[in-house]
Order: structure tokens, then C-alpha cells, then sequence
């Protein structure tokens, strides 16, 4: 622990903050033509974001001990009123100098008028709060809740304030239904819940992968001892037309081409018989029978494939042949081991998961197509690749026109699986394309009449802002809210220009999408980071989306994990949480609002301490 430094004289403290300030209004004047170029509403928050960029270029740590020792206010909550923070110890500092005080222009905002704005911003993006609660809450519909009124009701009700439709799933006409539906939940016309549509942007995804064929693992349940707990049930569809529903828990397939037809009567012996892809026999006893319909119950593993012969028998005598038919396909994977190859395709062919050779060394790597296609004109040897959000890392090792060849650098010791539809990520490389794709374009015009936010995904520079509201113009959405998601390193880099490029539209918000990022800077630099984004969205007085991941848990199984509870207190610091779809999205919403009333009934910011910020520059 580094000692407390000796609290230096007033003197040397006033002309310390002195020159905070000038450094401050220098910076200002140096951007007057951003500041001009905004709506006048705009240029208090513009020119308060320009003050904090200066003063956070410093390491203010020395001074904030300093001023906090001799009883001072520590600079330690001075985003929403940079100006008001630094002229208010001034005026203290020349009280204890025993000077006049001096004659300062005002600020651009007081501290009461810094936080004004904050919820003035907050309130015109996204709505009026709750009574009981500041925080709005966000959730990502699943594709069911297009035939589901009744569920969307149940989330507003449990507290959803905005529903989010991701528009890399399904198409227009789901999206079209989710949106009529969510508006059709009003429940007070000051907090109509609102739809948010995220545009999918250039994402950078796996393709398809070869099927792994038409097989099925049938697998009892078992104890800690190997006892059966239950037996794996097989339904069988033996007659013609098609077949009933399959009760829950039961696999259904049909007996194809069945010899002789199946009898009037069965015995309570009756098996299916079959010799599985491991060679082994295996065999089901027959547990009830509704008409043509036959279930078996399994005690043994089997592994069963599309088109496998089978035998209905009585006491071994043999009453029936068959084949079994309507065996789900089983979609492609690689397992992915440190040291592997991998090569990303930039044709859009299914890829495959390699061949070895007797020594086990691959005589044809894995292969899989990358859907970006800019990732093979930007990325170079030497820099890294993630894939799956983070799980599996990797390095280019060479390239050509067509191909990234990479080697596998992190992976688990088990091997790590790869599925189509899975994030690639390029944190080395930068990247010169528009965050605005035609299918993007094409989404917008489908949805201009239903949306109420639209979220720019994989924005990296103020131009993609200005090419997003040139679009919302164009079709008479100049009103639409815009959500600035920042999810890579280009747009974490430039998001001081990228802020004053969007404060010039009237209703904006900042969401801070921790998943791809966390992937995109490192997960050691994602506290950091996402606290930087806060700190500078306030100095802007804009509202922020805390996202990614918050109660996932909980959304798929019912039950939060520990970490996820602390994750979700955390969220008290945003001004919106978004949670993911799941099967218990309601208890997670229901949960999440019980934690966030609870904790804004005794939530305060605690002093941080200024060291630079990574992210505090401009161009020039």
C-alpha cells in the first residue's frame, strides 16, 4: 500500500485546480466547432463532456487525497458538473487563502442542473420511471412471445419497461407481431412499455457445419451408485398417417416399412430389439400400448441411428421387423483442442471438422466459414481471434484471399465445442465498414412504424451515427430514440467523438454490451472499461443500458447464482438493465425489480479515485 502523501499547502492546491480548469475551457475552445455544429439544448452537456475529457487526460489521485484531507470535496463525483465541481473548490480554497473570490464565468450546469439533464435525457429515451423504482428493465423476446399476449403481459407486470426484439433472429412479420403486442399491453399511458430493435449490423459469426448425421442417444437416469432412477423412454409409432403427440419425456420415431403389420395383441414380454453403432444389443420392454402407438423403456445406454433395423419379439421369437425412422438430425460441431488448426473460410460453404491421420495429427484441418467477410482484407498474421464469446482463442497464422489459418491458443483441457451461429471476434484488427448493412436498411423500413429505440450494433466511428439518422430520416423516424451499443475496441477508442457526434439527436442512449466487449478488450479490462463508459455517458448526461448476461442464470433454470445477485445490485448504476430471454424470465424480472427497489433505497456513489482514462482524447 503506497504512503499517504502530505497534504500540500492551499496554495499549491488552488493552483492545481486552477489549472484543471484552464486545462478544461482550453479543451473546450479547442472543439468550439463540435459545439456549434449541436441543437442549443445540447451544448451544456457538450461542453461538460469536453470539460471531463480535459481533467480525466490528468491523474488526479495525488490531488483527490490531498483536497480530502484538508475537508475538501474530492473531485470524486464531478461528471454531470465538471466546471461547478472544480469553480466550488476554488471558492473554498480562497476562503482559506483569505482571498476575495473570484469572478467566474458560470458554468454550463450546476450540480443540480448537471443531474437534471441526466434524467431529463433518461426520461425522454425511456420513458418515466416506476414509482418504485428509478431503473428501467429491458428484456430480450424470445421468437414464442410473437403468439404470446398473455406471457408479454405477465413481463410488464412483473416489471419489463422495454422489450427488446433482436433482429438477427427470426424476420419482419415476428418482429411486426412482438411489437403490436408489447404496445397492446399499455397499463398507464405514462409508461407504455416501449420496443426496442436492434439492428443486427456486421456481425461476425461461424456458418453452417456438416450434420453429424441422424443419431440418438437414448440415456437412463441414474443415482451416485449406478442404480437406475429411471429407464429412457422410446414412443413407436407403428401405423399409418401421422402420428400422435409424444407425451413429455418421450422420444418419438416411426416403425418404417414394418413386417408383418403389427399384431392385434401384444404380450406384456414384448421387446424392441436392436443392435446399436457400438455393436451392442440392446433392447426395450414394452410399457404401454395406445392403438398403433408402442413405448419402450430402456435400462442401457443406446446410441441409434436413421434407418437402424429393429425387432419386435416375444420370449426371443421374433413378431415384427422393422426400421427406425424420424431421428432428429444432429447438428455439426468441432472440438477444438489447444494446439489445433482451424481455418475460417471466407466462402460460404459448410465447413467440417477435419480428418486425422494414424498418428492423430489432422491430414485436413477443421474448416468453417466466417461471416465477415472484411475479417480477410483487415485481419493479419500474428493477431488474435476469439470465437464463441470468448470461450476459444486463437492466432492468425497465415493468410490468403480466401482463408484465415489459425491455431487454437485457448480451449478446454476436454476440448472446447464450436456450433454454427457463434461470435467470431477480430480485438487486433481494425476494421473500415459501415455499421449499417442493407439488411439492416431493409429491417429499419419493416419496422419504422413499430419501433420505439433503435440499437446501432458494431458502430465504431461518429460517421456510423450520422449514417444511422440520416436513415431514421428518411423514413420520417427523426423521433425514434437511438441506442449507441458499444461492443468493440474501435468504438470503446472513439467514444468521446462518437458521444458528441450523437448528442445532436434528440433522444440517445448508450448501451454498454459487456458480453462482446469483455471479449474485445480482454475480461481482465472489462470492470474498467464499462466503468469508464459510465463515468463518460454521465459527463454527457446521457442514460446508460447495463447489459449482457444479468440473471442468466436465473432466466434458463429459475435459481440466480451468487455472483449473478452481485451483478445485478450492480445494475443500480445504469439507468436501464437488460436481461436476456429464458423460461423463467418472468422470476428474473420479478427478481431483478425486487433487488433494484431495494437497493435505491439506500444506494449512494462512493468517491473514486482519477487516475487517466484510457478513453480521454479527441482527434484534433
Amino acid at each position: 500500500m503506497s504512503a499517504v502523501p502530505t497534504p500540500s499547502p492551499p496554495r499549491l492546491l488552488y493552483d492545481a485546480v486552477s489549472e484543471l480548469r484552464r486545462a478544461a475551457l482550453a479543451y473546450e475552445q479547442a472543439h468550439q466547432d463540435r459545439i456549434d455544429a449541436l441543437p442549443p439544448q445540447r451544448r451544456a452537456s457538450a461542453r461538460n463532456l469536453l470539460h471531463y475529457i480535459a481533467v480525466r487526460q490528468a491523474d488526479l489521485r495525488p490531488l483527490q487525497t490531498q483536497l480530502a484531507q484538508i475537508g475538501l470535496s474530492s473531485l470524486g463525483m464531478l461528471e454531470t458538473h465538471v466546471l461547478a465541481a472544480l469553480d466550488a473548490v476554488l471558492d473554498r480554497l480562497e476562503d482559506l487563502l483569505g482571498h476575495a473570490r473570484s469572478q467566474r464565468p458560470a458554468p454550463p450546469c450546476t450540480f443540480a442542473e448537471g443531474l437534471q439533464l441526466l434524467q431529463h435525457n433518461t426520461t425522454a429515451l425511456l420513458n418515466p420511471p416506476r414509482p418504485q423504482r428509478e431503473v428501467r428493465i429491458m428484456v430480450t423476446l424470445a421468437t414464442e412471445a410473437a403468439q404470446d399476449a398473455a406471457g408479454l403481459r405477465a413481463l410488464v407486470e412483473a416489471g419489463m419497461d422495454i422489450a427488446r426484439i433482436n433482429c438477427a433472429h427470426d424476420d419482419a412479420a415476428v418482429w411486426q407481431r412482438m411489437a403490436e403486442l408489447v404496445h397492446g399491453t399499455d397499463t398507464s399511458p405514462q409508461r407504455r412499455p416501449l420496443v426496442q430493435i436492434d439492428l443486427a449490423g456486421p456481425k461476425s459469426r461461424t456458418g453452417e457445419l456438416l450434420p453429424q448425421g441422424r443419431i440418438l442417444h437414448l440415456r437412463p437416469r441414474h443415482d451416485v451408485r449406478g442404480q437406475i432412477i429411471a429407464p429412457a423412454l422410446l414412443a413407436l409409432w407403428c401405423g399409418e398417417g401421422p402420428p400422435p403427440q409424444a407425451p413429455e419425456g418421450q422420444t418419438l420415431l416411426h416403425a418404417g416399412a414394418l413386417h408383418p403389420p403389427l399384431p392385434a395383441q401384444l404380450p406384456p414380454s414384448a421387446r424392441l430389439q436392436v443392435t446399436d453403432l457400438r455393436s451392442r444389443a440392446r433392447q426395450g420392454r414394452l410399457i404401454s400400448r395406445e392403438g398403433a402407438l408402442l413405448v419402450f423403456a430402456f435400462e442401457r445406454s443406446a446410441y441409434l441411428a436413421e434407418g437402424m433395423p429393429f425387432k419386435l419379439t416375444n420370449d426371443s421369437a421374433e413378431m415384427a421387423a422393422g426400421t427406425l425412422q424420424g431421428i432428429a438430425e444432429v447438428p455439426g460441431e468441432l472440438r477444438l483442442f489447444v494446439g489445433d488448426p482451424l481455418v475460417l473460410l471466407r466462402e460460404e460453404r459448410p465447413g467440417h471438422a477435419g480428418q486425422r491421420g494414424d498418428n492423430g495429427a489432422f491430414t485436413t484441418p477443421p474448416q468453417v466459414h466466417c461471416t465477415l467477410d472484411a475479417a480477410f482484407t483487415s485481419a493479419q498474421v500474428g493477431q488474435s481471434v476469439w470465437l464463441d464469446d470468448g470461450r476459444i482463442g486463437a492466432v492468425i497464422e497465415t493468410r490468403t484471399d480466401d482463408t484465415l489459418q489459425l491455431r487454437i491458443t485457448h480451449a478446454e483441457p476436454s476440448g472446447s465445442r464450436l456450433k454454427a451461429e457463434k461470435g467470431i471476434n477480430f480485438p487486433d484488427t481494425r476494421f473500415d465498414l459501415p455499421a449499417l448493412t442493407e439488411k439492416d436498411r431493409d429491417d429499419l423500413a419493416a419496422m419504422a412504424r413499430h419501433l420505439d429505440l433503435v440499437a446501432l450494433s458494431f458502430l465504431r466511428s461518429p460517421q456510423d451515427v450520422r449514417q444511422l439518422r440520416a436513415e431514421l430520416s428518411a423514413r420520417q423516424r427523426d423521433d425514434a430514440g437511438v441506442v449507441l451499443k458499444i461492443e468493440n475496441r474501435q468504438a470503446f477508442d472513439h467514444l468521446p467523438a462518437i458521444l458528441l457526434e450523437a448528442l445532436a439527436h434528440p433522444r440517445l442512449g448508450v448501451m454498454v454490451a459487456r458480453g462482446d466487449l469483455a471479449v474485445e478488450l480482454g475480461f481482465e479490462r472489462l470492470s474498467e472499461a464499462q466503468e469508464e463508459i459510465l463515468w463518460m455517458c454521465e459527463a454527457a448526461h446521457l442514460p446508460v443500458i447495463w447489459a449482457t448476461q444479468i440473471l442468466d442464470t436465473m432466466a434458463r433454470s429459475g435459481l440466480p447464482s451468487r455472483p449473478e445477485v452481485s451483478d445485478a445490485a450492480l445494475s443500480i448504476r445504469a439507468e436501464c438493465a437488460m436481461l436476456n430471454k429464458g423460461p423463467h424470465i418472468v422470476e428474473a424480472v420479478r427478481f431483478l425489480s425486487g433487488v433494484l427497489e431495494r437497493m435505491e433505497g439506500h444506494y449512494a456513489k462512493r468517491m473514486t479515485l482519477r487516475r487517466p482514462l484510457s478513453i480521454a482524447e479527441l482527434p484534433s
